[in-house]
């Protein structure tokens, strides 16, 4: 048998697992998961746990994160559907849209909100909405079903997978990524690094990919369930403020936010922020609450702030050779800027990095 390469696969969010997972599949890897923030972290540089999560895609026809959303919807359906313990579910979907909405917001939901998007055809139960099933102030809007995740139970599936894999989970944090190869279980210089780490990218040595950067999200989780996932093209209150409701899987309570507040590292929940948060949510879904209540009628469980690992020029899923302090060439497969959208493109840029990986090993063996 040949001898199994050596991989550190760095950062433990939802691209980092999904990641990991799917290159433990094959049994030439051996796979080190090292981070500084793991499932069960609470912290606004851990971008994951904090997502509503769901699938709303966003990406622009022709383009990678369009490929990496088309091959991630059926791996989390076939989840959905076969692999309750995962904590996934479908839910039915209404996106509506404002012609008077300008922005951020209203940019980054381009495609997901038109009546012929690419993804009619990827998800099921896709239809128009007539002017009758149209809120009031809305000028159209569609529906279908689309799956919403707990991340509670979700990343902690992810790292039972890599576990009965045999993949090894350790703490580390790191200075410069040739660091990282330092990392493997084994006690022995790794082959190659995967490079997961988010907004961190921004600032590691060897890295500092100038064109990351953070645009902070604050959402409410509450226990209501008005039974469907519902979002809109703007809002009144901002054009970096966004409505849009999420209810996770298996009692995992129901998301209400938020913003996309670009280059805003401030991790302090905003009161009033949250305060219109909740009202847009109820004026969207008055199923909420009872009939003539607002916002006192939430039985809220907490407030959160998150910062989206967002990347000019969008997600960066390309390998490279990196040179280290001690001037040796370290083998490294990037996956980062996943910004707003790490859950639904997780599968496919996993598999984006499997070819990536297989190739540099490839190359590293012919020199």
């Amino acid at each position: 048998m040949a001898p199994q390469h050596k991989v550190v696969v760095l950062g433990a969010g939802v691209s980092g697992l999904t990641a990991a997972f799917t290159l433990s599949k094959n049994k030439n890897y051996s796979i080190t998961v090292a981070a500084k923030h793991m499932p069960g972290d609470y912290d606004i540089e851990y971008a994951s746990p904090w997502a509503g999560a769901n699938y709303l895609p966003v990406g622009k026809e022709g383009t990678p994160s369009q490929e990496y959303e088309r091959n991630t919807w059926p791996e989390l359906a076939k989840l959905a559907e076969q692999h309750p313990e995962a904590g996934i579910h479908f839910q039915d979907t209404l996106i509506y849209r404002r012609e008077k909405d300008k922005g951020p917001v209203s940019e980054w939901f381009a495609e997901l909100i038109r009546e012929d998007a690419w993804f009619s055809k990827v998800v099921p139960n896709f239809k128009v909405l007539s002017k009758e099933e149209l809120p009031e102030g809305m000028d159209g809007g569609t529906s279908f079903t689309s799956v919403c995740i707990n991340t509670a139970i979700y990343l902690p599936w992810l790292v039972s997978q890599c576990l009965k894999n045999g993949v090894i989970f350790k703490r580390g944090v790191v200075k410069h990524i040739a660091d990282a190869t330092s990392l493997h279980h084994s006690g022995q210089k790794a082959d190659l690094v995967v490079n997961c780490t988010g907004l961190f990218s921004l600032f590691m040595e060897g890295v500092q990919d100038k064109n990351m950067y953070p645009a902070r999200g604050q959402i409410v989780l509450v226990r209501n369930d008005p039974g469907y996932m519902a979002t809109t093209s703007g809002t009144d209150d901002g054009d970096d403020e966004a409505v849009y409701i999420m209810h996770r899987a298996a009692g995992g309570g129901c998301i209400l936010g938020g913003c996309l507040q670009a280059d805003r590292w401030d991790s302090a929940v905003d009161p009033n922020l949250a305060t219109r948060i909740m009202k847009r949510a109820i004026a969207l879904t008055p199923s909420l609450v009872p009939e003539g209540k607002g916002i006192e009628a939430l039985d809220i469980i907490r407030h959160g702030v998150g910062l989206r690992p967002m990347r000019k020029g969008g997600i960066r899923t390309e390998r490279e050779t990196i040179k280290s302090p001690d001037g040796n060439g370290i083998k490294v497969v990037h996956s980062i800027g996943h910004g707003g959208y790490g859950y639904q493109t997780s599968w496919g840029c996993a598999a984006a990095v499997v070819k990536l990986v297989e190739e540099s090993l490839a190359e590293r063996a012919r020199l």
